[in-house]
């Protein structure tokens, strides 16, 4: 004997199962089919840290000075290389270091300039055996960006440097 199979259930069930999932169809195609686009450009400037040495030479001897001009604050240290003997007559701020660099402590300010520090020497006698009558004194100065240590304290980091030279 053969049983009859009732399809109504079945073809009901079905729709319902049909209509359920065609209720979410629209969220999903939307995860699948959303996207954005954007035209046109725009610039970004993150800024620099730039610094720029200054220099004057008068008869008490080369007058350095560091400004800042550049868009962060920073650390600056100076080196000298010369030729004949020099001496230095730091202003408050510059303390000299065991690598024969001078520091200057605080940290300068962008659009912010050193105190001075002055390079003396005494001018060689070119009539003297190995004397000259022309020589260069070369100050050679480097910036390093402000970072803070784990306190939020200002350090310099000397290994990230920026160079610039200035010769008279």
């Amino acid at each position: 004997m053969r049983r009859k199979w009732n399809k109504k259930p079945v073809v009901l069930a079905a729709a319902a199962l049909v209509l359920t999932a065609s209720a979410f169809a629209d969220d999903a195609m939307a995860y699948f089919t959303t996207y954005s686009s954007a035209t046109g450009s725009v610039t970004m400037d993150l800024g620099f840290t730039e610094t720029v040495p200054e220099e004057e030479v008068d008869a008490e001897g080369k007058h350095v000075r560091i400004a800042n001009v550049g868009d962060y604050d920073c650390f600056v240290r100076v080196k000298v290389f010369s030729v004949i003997e020099v001496g230095y007559e730091p202003s408050e701020g510059w303390t000299q270091g065991s690598d024969g660099y001078w520091y200057y402590e605080p940290v300068l300010a962008a659009g912010e300039t050193t105190p001075e520090l002055l390079i003396t020497y005494e001018l060689p006698d070119a009539s003297e055996e190995g004397g000259t009558d022309e020589f260069d004194i070369i100050v050679v100065q480097e910036c390093t960006p402000v970072v803070y240590d784990e306190a939020g304290n200002p350090i310099p980091d000397w290994d990230n440097v920026i160079i610039s030279e200035g010769t008279e």
